[in-house]
């Protein structure tokens, strides 16, 4: 079990992951309307890279809380 448990975190993630799974999704949201709401298959790769691109920024800005 992990310590977010214990400590009542309903996600069970911690603050670094939550900020991490928050970049994704926004990443991903942006791509989906970029793309007409249909990501290809094609187009993985380059998703993908956007997606690295925004966890990588989100790792460097977080500071623990």
């Amino acid at each position: 079990m992990s310590d977010a448990y214990v400590v009542g975190d309903p996600d069970g993630l911690s603050p670094l992951l939550i900020a991490v799974r928050d970049a994704v999704a926004r990443e991903l949201h942006a791509q989906v309307a970029l793309r007409g709401e249909r990501i290809e298959l094609a187009d993985v790769p380059e998703v993908s890279y956007q997606v690295t691109v925004q966890v990588e920024r989100t790792l460097r800005a977080w500071q623990p809380g």
